[in-house]
Parts: structure tokens; sequence; C-alpha cells
């Protein structure tokens, strides 16, 4: 939720504040803007997740975690890549700031609570199982339940990792599609 809501919002200020202008007179390109937008959210997220999950989980609640902390920061790194373009996507819909919250609303309820970490996915209509298939959310919990529960390999959640890397692309180039027109 967090790579979201701080991608389109930096992106969004930018625009309002108008340093959007100031990065392009500059020699990079609107894909290197939007790699760097997406790397440096993500970046963010992961290193407070794995601090989070690591001082937090481990180390004041004492909750054992069964898998490789390597192999879960690796899928949760593939999640924030498709978050945070589906951050850039939503803001370069939104027209401000206040519209962008508004389909924060729209977007992030959906995917939070349907994803399958709030309530069993198996509890759903089929048809709603098989449409959230193509939100990353879905396949984070899967692959995070997998490994931190269980102690599953990649063996056993490579096909979310898939996943994830291919909902990622898809939504950056719709992203970097969208972006440029934005700065059009």
């Amino acid at each position: 939720m967090l790579s979201i809501v701080l991608t389109g919002a930096a992106l969004i200020r930018e625009r309002e504040h108008g340093t959007i202008e100031h990065l392009l007179v500059m020699p990079v390109t609107p894909s290197e803007i939007m790699v760097s937008k997406i790397w440096s959210m993500g970046l963010v997220v992961l290193l407070a997740s794995a601090f989070s999950l690591i001082v937090i989980v481990q180390g004041l609640l004492s909750v054992p975690i069964e898998g490789s902390l390597a192999l879960f920061l690796f899928g949760a790194a593939l999640h924030l890549f498709a978050t945070t373009s589906m951050g850039v996507f939503l803001a370069t819909v939104a027209g401000s700031m206040p519209q962008f919250g508004l389909l924060l609303m729209l977007v992030l309820l959906p995917l939070q609570v349907l994803s399958g970490g709030v309530t069993p996915r198996e509890s759903m209509p089929q048809i709603i199982q098989d449409i959230m298939f193509a939100a990353p959310n879905t396949h984070f919990v899967m692959l995070a339940q997998a490994i931190l529960f269980r102690g599953a390999g990649l063996d056993v959640v490579w096909p979310q990792f898939a996943a994830l890397l291919t909902i990622g692309a898809v939504l950056f180039f719709f992203s970097l599609r969208r972006f440029r027109q934005f700065l059009k």
C-alpha cells in the first residue's frame, strides 16, 4: 500500500510544484525519471519491511520464521516493482492530489481485501478468485505465506515470482506509456 501511495504522491507533487519540467531539461529520458521513482520508493519500503521483519517480528515478538528471509525479500522486491509501477500509473491518471486520494480508495481497498491476506481466497466466489490473479497483492500474499509460514523454497513459489514479474512488466509498460503522455 505504501509503495503505491508514496510513488504516486511524489509524482503528483512534482507535477504540482513544477519540478518535473526541471527534470525534463536535464539530459534524462522519461523512462529514467520513472525508473528512479520506482527504484527509490521501492527501496525505502523494502528496507522498512526487512527492518520490521527482523527487528520487530523476529526480535521483539520472537515469532519464528520458517523460510528463507532472502527469498521473501526477493519476492517483496518483485511485488514492490509491480506496485510502484501501479502508483506511477495511477498518478498519471489522476489530475491532482485529491483525485489521486479518491482513486486510491477505489484501488487499494479491493487489492487488500480480496488478495487473500484478510480473508481466505477459497471463501470468495470463483470469478473473484480468477480476477484477483491479475493483482500483484494476491501473488505476494501467496508467496509470503508459503515462505514465512511453511518454509517453502523457490521450487514451490516460482509461479508467484513469475506472475509478479509479468504483472510488474505489464504495469511498467503501461505506466511508461502514460508517463510519456503525461509529460507532453
